[in-house]
């Protein structure tokens, strides 16, 4: 594992770092000191005047960390001082910079303009997303169960999908469009049980890569969130002690989701030369969780490049990015890949791709059973009434003649089709053949109807061709 050069002797701590104690020293932060204080000279300048417990607050570090730093800052005299109250204490004190402090966070901001709160090392972002894998969860049956409970599927894949997240590896869903392919997918977050730490930002050979994301990486439930809050307080409680603000805990795991817009420059550590930031790749930020690849074979990149992208991070749980200096570091690779398609797997890549996704599982049209419930659900969400004589119009009238499957999408764009009609009208809306027959009409554009007259046109032909002139 390469790590960043340079850094300091992390002190030795026996818990991992999410759990270890605040840093009372910037020696503690495994951080270099002279990145600090270029840390504090950047927040000073994009804040202008700012109080001691706001900068500790702000860079997530103790004030035993913060007041060494602008006491160095102090004695460079890139910072100056100056008190705003009357308790005479140091919480009235004001720092700002001068005209050379200035001039040296103009610099650095030039070759990195993060500000935020102080990064991780990381090797210690290695250690705890190795302590909270994804490999160690442990899903059941009632698992599946309750996070498909109000789901129409086949118990067949439902176990597929429940046993697929137990061995760790790539899954690959197939099946037609609109057979529920993304929405059982998705699904798969409800299985992620467990909250998770994540820092705020990454340092890597001196370079820091801002990690956290709130939209991806959003609160645990309220049951994870009190077991990892009842954790915490059975092991430190007793010690009194102050955890590092370094870290996010009460994480749920994340479960990204990303389509066609997918490119393999998206997948590797981006440099904006504009802003001077880093972009960590998407499936970066979901360790620990699953990483959702919808409707693979859309993308601009060809499959194959895609699925060459994946081998060596499937097979061996790493993946490599690098810098925009050209440094290559090692990263855990430590989710769930999900890729979900239209086409079938030997379509889209050779045997040695194939050979490590651990699941192939198809998403078969709905049984009559299932797709009476689909439209049921509905019919009960659009206020429809529901009509068992409409129903049998729509399977042997629409459907049957048509030869078309019966896929989960259809109900409920079908009904809404109805419901639209009805507004329209200014009628009350009934599920009766008129109104399936319209609704089928515009929502298949007419596919039927053209498919029933190029068959008896064919029929057509054949008659002509076998009869014989007189």
């Amino acid at each position: 594992m390469q790590v960043e050069s340079g850094s300091p002797v992390i002190s030795v701590d026996p818990l991992l770092p999410a759990e270890a104690r605040a840093p009372r020293s910037p020696e503690d932060t495994g951080l270099p000191l002279l990145f600090l204080v270029e840390l504090v000279a950047k927040v000073l300048f994009q804040r202008g005047q700012v109080r001691l417990p706001e900068l500790a607050a702000h860079l997530k570090l103790s004030i035993s960390v913060i007041t060494p730093l602008v006491t160095h800052l102090r004695t460079e005299k890139l910072c100056e001082v100056t008190r705003s109250g009357h308790s005479g204490t140091d919480a009235d004190l004001t720092y700002h910079l001068t005209e050379a402090g200035v001039q040296r966070a103009m610099a650095c901001l030039n070759r990195n303009s993060y500000a935020g709160p102080a990064p991780v090392t990381l090797a210690a972002y290695v250690a705890q997303v190795e302590a909270q894998s994804v490999r160690n969860l442990h899903v059941t049956r009632p698992h599946v169960q309750a996070a498909y409970h109000d789901v129409v599927a086949s118990p067949a894949v439902l176990d597929q999908l429940g046993a697929a997240m137990n061995s760790g590896r790539a899954i690959f869903i197939y099946g037609q469009a609109g057979s529920g392919k993304t929405f059982l997918a998705e699904r798969l977050s409800g299985l992620l049980h467990g909250a998770i730490a994540v820092p705020y930002a990454i340092m890597i050979d001196g370079e820091v890569v801002p990690f956290y994301d709130p939209v991806q990486h959003r609160p645990a439930t309220d049951a994870d969130a009190d077991a990892a809050r009842a954790a915490s307080a059975a092991d430190f409680g007793d010690r009194n002690r102050t955890l590092d603000a370094r870290w996010v805990r009460g994480i749920q795991r994340p479960a990204a989701l990303t389509g066609g817009e997918l490119t393999l420059e998206m997948l590797d550590l981006r440099f904006d030369a504009n802003t001077r930031l880093y972009q960590a790749p998407p499936h970066l930020k979901a360790n620990n969780g699953i990483f959702i690849i919808d409707d693979l074979g859309r993308q601009r990149c060809s499959p194959l490049e895609l699925m060459n992208r994946w081998i060596v991070p499937m097979d061996r749980g790493v993946d490599y990015l690098s810098l925009h200096t050209g440094l290559v570091f090692q990263v855990p690779f430590d989710v769930v890949v999900v890729f979900s398609s239209n086409f079938l797997p030997e379509r889209l890549s050779d045997g040695a791709f194939l050979r490590r996704l651990g699941y192939k599982i198809e998403v078969p049209p709905q049984t009559q059973a299932e797709y009476k419930q689909l439209f049921r659900q509905a019919c009960a969400q659009y206020g429809i009434a529901f009509d068992d004589a409409a129903f049998d119009y729509l399977l042997t009238q629409r459907h049957a003649r048509d030869d078309t499957p019966l896929l989960a999408c259809y109900p409920r764009d079908l009904v809404r089709q109805v419901r639209d009609l009805a507004r329209y009208e200014g009628s009350p809306p009934q599920l009766n053949p008129r109104a399936i027959d319209w609704a089928w009409n515009t929502y298949f554009a007419g596919a039927g109807a053209r498919r029933v007259a190029a068959e008896q046109q064919k029929q057509a032909r054949e008659r002509r061709d076998h009869t014989i002139p007189g």
